[in-house]
């Protein structure tokens, strides 16, 4: 069983902030969940190839062939303000 301090770091981990009930509710669930995968941990995988997807899938996607890219005229044909070839933008650093 996960200690109230172990919750607070991965709160603290995930940026939330808890309040005492919620730590508590969140020791038992985060507690059950690593049991959980404990009891994974048991099974013998040695005969499991790994695998990414339940089921094969083909790539939709094509060839990564190298194309020619957009003139740079094109591409700052409807910037607001295009400035020395390229896009001007506000200065955020003094």
């Amino acid at each position: 069983m996960l200690d109230p301090t172990q919750v607070r770091a991965v709160a603290r981990l995930a940026h939330l902030t808890l309040g005492d009930a919620e730590v508590e509710s969140l020791r038992t669930e985060l507690s059950r969940i690593l049991e959980y995968v404990a009891k994974l941990n048991e099974l013998d995988t040695s005969g499991v190839p790994p695998t990414t997807h339940a089921v094969p899938l083909a790539t939709a996607l094509r060839d990564d062939v190298a194309q020619p890219g957009l003139a740079p005229e094109r591409a700052l044909a409807n910037a607001p303000e295009p400035l020395a070839g390229g896009f001007g933008v506000p200065k955020i650093i003094e």
